[in-house]
């Protein structure tokens, strides 16, 4: 576990991309290969790095484009992630 927390925050850093960026990509990925924890993990982790509900969002949307009808439940849930953590944050 030890060696693939640090290939994340690798991963994630700052670079050619910005860490938020990379998050969200992380976020499109999850939802495409349904993975209900990552979605969870990446959707705060976008948030913590600074992107809008919007920018989420259009991720969701990017990912049930490429992922089809098995993405569109799993981009739901995204969406459901999305609005507990905003409802946390208010």
């Amino acid at each position: 576990m030890e060696g693939f927390g640090a290939l994340h925050k690798a991963s994630v850093a700052n670079g050619a991309l910005p860490s938020k960026t990379k998050e969200l990509i992380a976020l499109g990925i999850a939802i495409t290969v349904q993975c209900e924890g990552c979605i969870t993990y990446h959707v705060h982790d976008a948030l913590k790095g600074g992107a809008t509900s919007e920018e989420i969002m259009e991720t969701i949307g990017v990912a049930i484009c490429m992922g089809g009808g098995p993405a569109l439940v799993y981009g739901c849930e995204a969406m459901e992630v999305l609005d507990q953590f905003n409802t946390v944050e208010n």
